[in-house]
């Protein structure tokens, strides 16, 4: 498992209204690739787009089943274990995309580190 993959689960997930979900994994690599640790931090999938600064749109041409956004600002823990369908990998292009939106939802412009 790595940061930019997109995976579905298969189990039905309460937030989600009890229906499957896609989701993209933003943890660092440290976190996603290391078997020691169960969980990791994602941004979920949605079928529609709001237009926010905080989404990244991502669909067809991604490896989704349709046209979707991806949503920073509702970032969530995920068990590995519940993320059983592995979906694509984002694009470099994309991946730029998810941190630019990642930056904007958690306001880490206007909190730099000196």
């Amino acid at each position: 498992m790595k940061r930019g993959e997109v995976y579905r689960t298969q189990e039905k997930i309460a937030e989600r209204g009890h229906k499957p979900g896609f989701y993209v994994v933003v943890s660092r690599d440290f976190i996603a690739s290391n078997d020691d640790v169960t969980t990791v931090i994602c941004a979920p999938v949605y079928g529609e787009s709001l237009g926010l600064r905080s989404e990244v749109p991502i669909g067809l041409a991604d490896g989704l089943p349709q046209e979707s956004s991806i949503r920073c600002d509702f970032l969530t823990l995920m068990f590995k274990r519940k993320l059983t369908r592995f979906v694509c990998t984002l694009s470099s292009g994309k991946q730029i995309e998810l941190t630019r939106a990642l930056t904007y939802a958690l306001q880490l412009e206007q909190h730099k580190v000196r």
